[in-house]
């Protein structure tokens, strides 16, 4: 490919871009990668991280070969991150907080549209790509897009029984709430696009809604964490499935349906939850969170040794780009029930590996769990099929094969 590089920007930095930069770099690819805030293994900032209570921090360790590419923009993500610790909700108010997540994106992008020179293309993430993708193509360079979620004119048609059959859980739906001049946003930043990269069938599906011509979508799955070499299962006899909800509380993520069918099935499961609320003052969630154990937040290393723990992983989501939990989940062995609007129905095969149930229904989510019930030896053998099927994917994979992507489409262009 001779010497044609890429800028890789992204403001947080999770596995997947993680992935993303190891295939860059091994590709020879990687010009440059601009993120808010980096702390390099090994260092001294990292052993501060682990003890500094922004826990926050713990999430931006880099792998040392990032050094040579790397560039931070970190005011505005500081300010977010010690903003949510002291509980300055002010700060962090959708689109319009100082240091809201939206002020935290635009500024990086901003701060990399000024920095263009000598690169080949640009590759960037929804909301954060506007003004690099604008400059960008002023100078005739690529602009790469990833769309991590569903395509938000998507929204109406996914989210109508919702409306209809529980509007007073819209309350916990934050993306709706996006402004008309962040939605527009959103469709120019498609509209610049030379290509997309999406990470699920149902995020492409979505995209079926955008109202212009759109260039290539390819999905590529992000795969799967490191599994777990050793998962021992617990007999499931005289006692409790012990069910694990990890997710923001809202009903995106069809939280209701999980507090629902934990109701429904009152005296045969125990319920854990872990995840932030999306609205405070909510009395049907409240309510019903009194009932399980709740854990508002924990690290990804503790995550993992919960899943382990647990019997099954229930993620119903009704909207979602991928749902990171269950590839999580099932690399850990533990079988998941959730929808065809995730990345299960790219890697599962209902009773096989995991369960689909339709996205909103309660009453399919307790018929599953009933048959679980009646069949407990199961959860160990769809547990184990699922430990498999992680193995064949490893979140590497997934920076080899987009780094392949990309390649071929700058060589053909």
């Amino acid at each position: 490919m001779g010497n044609k590089t890429i800028l890789l920007s992204h403001p947080t930095g999770n596995s997947n871009v993680r992935a993303l930069l190891g295939g860059l770099i091994k590709a020879g690819l990687l010009g440059r990668f601009y993120t808010c805030i980096a702390i390099l293994e090994d260092s001294f900032l990292q052993k501060f991280a682990r003890v500094f209570p922004i826990s926050g921090l713990r999430k931006r360790v880099f792998n040392s070969d990032v050094k040579p590419y790397l560039y931070v923009r970190p005011l505005k993500e500081i300010g977010r991150l010690i903003s949510q610790k002291v509980g300055w909700k002010q700060g962090v108010e959708h689109e319009e907080g100082i240091f809201c997540i939206d002020k935290v994106y635009s500024d990086l992008d901003r701060f990399i549209s000024k920095n263009l020179n000598n690169i080949d293309a640009v590759y960037a993430y929804e909301d954060g790509a506007l003004s690099s993708f604008r400059k960008a193509k002023a100078k005739g360079i690529f602009c790469i897009y990833d769309l991590p979620t569903g395509y938000w004119r998507a929204h109406d048609k996914y989210l109508i029984d919702e409306r209809i059959n529980r509007p007073e859980w819209m309350r916990t739906v934050t993306c709706v709430l996006d402004s008309k001049e962040k939605l527009a946003k959103k469709d120019e930043e498609l509209a610049l696009a030379d290509i997309i990269f999406v990470a699920s069938n149902f995020t492409k599906k979505t995209l079926e809604l955008y109202p212009g011509i759109l260039p290539p979508v390819y999905v590529i799955p992000y795969g799967f964490p490191p599994i777990c070499e050793k998962r021992t299962y617990k007999s499931l006899s005289a006692r409790k499935i012990n069910l694990l909800f990890v997710g923001n509380l809202t009903q995106l993520k069809g939280i209701a349906n999980v507090l629902e069918a934990a109701k429904i099935l009152k005296g045969k499961v125990n319920l854990t939850i872990v995840g932030k609320r999306t609205s405070y003052n909510f009395s049907p969630l409240e309510k019903e969170l009194a009932k399980h154990t709740w854990i508002p937040s924990l690290p990804n290393e503790e995550v993992l040794a919960l899943m382990r723990q647990q019997d099954i992983l229930i993620f119903p989501s009704l909207f979602e780009g991928y749902g990171l939990v269950v590839a999580e989940a099932m690399s850990q062995g533990t079988p998941v029930i959730t929808t065809n609007r995730t990345c299960g129905a790219n890697f599962i095969e209902d009773g096989i590996n995991g369960w689909i149930v339709p996205a909103g229904n309660t009453s399919e989510i307790v018929k599953t769990l009933n048959k679980i019930l009646e069949h407990p030896e199961c959860i160990a053998k769809i547990g184990t099929e699922a430990l498999k099927t992680a193995a064949k994917s490893p979140m590497s994979i997934y920076g080899d094969k987009l780094s392949a992507s990309i390649e071929d489409f700058i060589k053909s262009n």
